[in-house]
């Protein structure tokens, strides 16, 4: 457990003095609100895909990481996949529109950005965290001007259950906070609609995927979710961050400038768990100055790209790699390796050294054709304790930016 009236972030991001205001009054009201009783680990994460692509999705999944696929179900808008890990790790649910006409809020948010739009319905949606009362908790946060979706405001019925709630999208970051008072070991629970059997080619797809990562050699070194990164605009890193502590039991771990990519990496963790992927930490990526007042000094700003040509949105998440060789080689050296052979492209080398001292390696893949995410596969060497060193964040953020260019005169370059 930590002590939040005396934790000092690590860290050489100065915060404003707003900020270092308001951080502890939030953490004072979770207290009193009752917010941290209320609400514990991370249940799930939420992705949507395209009409037509979740199979192709789920095998990516089970080529590149730990998850598998255990419920399917039928709403009236959409088809959701219930994948799992180890059992003490978060779920990943996976939306499908049953058509390719299916459009709501998050279809329009896509269709603002330049990049986005080519897959208009495939994006992140936001976590699920557990609680003892789904009402209790709308009942804490709504008198905090935190916005609860309601039976009408969306098409997608997932998003307003008797034992599963949402949050509006949020302002600063575009993505929801869901809440679950039910286990989701299935989906029955959660009387999502009927249970439906995938076909015979498509589990074949499946089991060929995951057959595939076992004859690699990989299925035992990839493990649960490390954390995931969303990028945001340079003036509301701070509002983002206060925004997410007011909903979620999370600590403000520290905050770090990349200066090589003119941007802050800023990390949130779970002070609750003795393991991480039990409840991934929750990165915020920002640049350190907007664009409009970059253009004076010209400093790099993938970060600020990247929002100008996909919006504000999750970029990566990260998949633990177990510390330890395969022969004379890195275990996350090995895994990239042998998903490189198996069709898996990668933005770069990996980064990072592991010698006698603490450390760790990290690289990521090419964004996935499905969801637009970024997978990041990190090694921590010897018990290292933090998410990033500067040199391997500055190496990764080029790495994507150069990836992520939209070429259109001399805007979104």
């Amino acid at each position: 457990m930590i002590d939040l009236s005396s934790y000092r972030a690590l860290g050489d991001k100065k915060n404003s003095d707003f900020f270092e205001e308001y951080l502890p009054k939030v953490y004072e009201r979770r207290t009193t609100c009752g917010l941290d009783q209320l609400v514990g680990d991370m249940a799930a994460v939420l992705i949507q895909v395209e009409h037509g692509d979740a199979i192709a999705y789920l095998a990516e999944l089970a080529v590149m990481g730990p998850y598998r696929l255990t419920d399917v179900r039928l709403t009236e808008t959409h088809k959701v996949f219930l994948l799992t890990s180890q059992p003490e790790f978060p779920r990943l649910i996976v939306l499908e529109p049953l058509t390719a006409s299916y459009e709501d809020d998050l279809t329009r948010w896509n269709n603002l950005y330049p990049l986005s739009a080519r897959k208009p319905n495939a994006r992140y949606i936001g976590e699920i965290y557990k609680t003892s009362s789904v009402a209790d908790v709308r009942q804490a946060l709504e008198p905090q001007n935190i916005r609860f979706l309601y039976d009408g405001d969306s098409l997608n019925s997932l998003y307003v259950r008797e034992h599963l709630t949402f949050t509006f999208l949020s302002d600063f970051t575009y993505n929801r906070v869901g809440y679950v008072d039910v286990a989701l070991d299935d989906l029955s629970e959660l009387h999502l609609g009927e249970r439906i059997s995938l076909s015979s080619a498509e589990q074949a797809t499946l089991d060929a995927a995951a057959a595939l990562q076992a004859e690699h050699g990989i299925a035992g070194l990839v493990l649960g979710l490390d954390h995931m990164a969303t990028r945001i605009l340079a003036g509301e890193r701070e509002d983002a961050i206060l925004e997410y502590l007011t909903m979620v039991p999370y600590y403000f771990w520290g905050a770090y400038n990349i200066a090589d990519m003119n941007s802050s990496t800023n990390v949130t963790r779970n002070p609750n768990v003795d393991d991480d992927k039990k409840s991934p930490a929750r990165v915020f990526t920002a640049n350190n100055t907007p664009s409009f007042v970059n253009s004076f000094d010209n400093l790099p700003m993938p970060t600020e790209d990247f929002v100008r040509n996909f919006g504000r949105r999750m970029h990566h998440m990260a998949v633990a790699v177990i510390d330890g060789h395969i022969a004379e080689e890195k275990n996350v050296d090995y895994v990239v390796r042998q998903l490189s052979e198996m069709g898996t492209p990668f933005l770069a080398h990996v980064v990072g050294e592991c010698k006698d001292e603490p450390n760790l390696k990290q690289i990521f893949s090419k964004s996935s054709p499905y969801s637009g995410l970024i997978t990041e596969y990190v090694e921590r060497c010897h018990g290292y304790e933090g998410f990033f060193t500067k040199g391997n964040v500055a190496a990764l953020t080029e790495a994507a930016g150069a990836d992520e260019r939209y070429e259109h005169g001399h805007v979104f370059d």
